[in-house]
C-alpha cells in the first residue's frame, strides 16, 4: 500500500478542499487506535464517504468512521505493482477471474464496523456490479510493503483482510528486497509461507503461478 498522510497538526484534522463532503481525516498512521481515536474525532458515515470519494481528487482509506488520505507511492512500489498486474493480467487472460489496480477498493464488513482499503492489486472471481468502485469478495489480494505501511499492512490490514470469506491468498512484496511472504487459507485458517530469489508464488484457488523475478523487473535499472 502507499502512505497514510499525516492530518494538520495544529488543528488535529485536515479537511480536504476539493471533496464534495466535509470528511475529517484521521491522525497520522503512527496513532494508536487503541487510544480513543473514535471519541477524538468526527466520524463519517459510510455513505458520504462512498460518495465523496467518487469526485476524491486523492484517495481515502476508510476504518470505521475514520477518513485517511493516502499519500502518492514511490518509483519503486509503483513499478512492482505494476509489474504484478501485468503479470496477474496475462496469467488470468480467457479465465473466468479478474485482475485489478490499486484505484479498485476493497470493503471489508467486520463485527465493529465497515472498511474500505485500497490494496496494491486483488483478483477478483466474484464481482461487484460494474457501477460499483469497490469489491467485497477478492480471491487474492497483494500489498507492496515499504517502510512508511508496513505497520499498517502486516497488522491492521492482514488482521482484515483475513475475516473477508472469499480470500484464499494474500501476498506481501517486500520493496526493498526480493522477498514475498504469502498467506495461503487452509482448513485451519491461514498459513504462512516466505518466496525468496526465483522462486514461485502459487495461487491455486485462480490455478495461477506469478514468477517472483518478474514482479521485480525493471529496478535494477533505477
Amino acid at each position: 500500500m502507499v502512505a497514510r498522510e499525516a492530518p494538520d497538526r495544529e488543528t488535529g484534522a485536515h479537511r480536504a478542499a476539493s471533496r464534495r463532503a466535509d470528511l475529517v481525516l484521521a491522525p497520522s498512521m503512527s496513532h494508536d487506535r487503541g487510544m480513543g481515536t473514535a471519541s477524538r474525532w468526527e466520524l463519517v458515515s459510510e455513505a458520504d464517504y462512498v460518495d465523496a470519494e467518487r469526485s476524491a481528487s486523492v484517495k481515502h482509506e476508510y476504518v470505521e468512521g475514520i477518513v485517511y488520505a493516502m499519500a502518492g507511492g514511490s518509483v519503486a512500489h509503483n513499478l512492482i505493482a505494476s509489474n504484478v498486474l501485468v503479470a496477474l493480467g496475462s496469467a488470468l487472460r480467457g479465465k473466468p477471474c479478474c485482475a485489478f489496480n490499486s484505484d479498485m477498493r476493497v470493503r471489508v464488513r467486520l463485527p465493529e464496523g465497515t472498511r474500505y482499503y485500497y490494496p496494491d492489486a486483488m483478483v477478483v472471481c466474484r464481482s461487484n456490479p460494474a457501477d460499483d468502485a469497490y469489491q467485497d469478495e477478492p480471491a487474492v489480494l497483494v500489498e507492496v510493503l515499504g517502510d512508511a505501511t508496513r505497520r499498517i499492512d502486516e497488522d491492521e490490514k492482514r488482521r482484515a483482510y483475513f475475516a473477508i470469506p472469499s480470500l484464499t491468498t494474500l501476498v506481501h512484496l517486500e520493496q526493498d528486497a526480493r522477498v514475498a511472504v504469502v498467506y495461503a487459507r487452509g482448513p485451519g485458517g491461514f498459513t504462512r509461507s516466505v518466496v525468496e530469489a526465483s522462486g514461485r508464488i502459487a495461487l491455486p484457488s485462480i490455478d495461477v503461478e506469478l514468477e517472483l523475478e518478474a514482479l521485480y523487473d525493471g529496478l535494477d535499472a533505477l
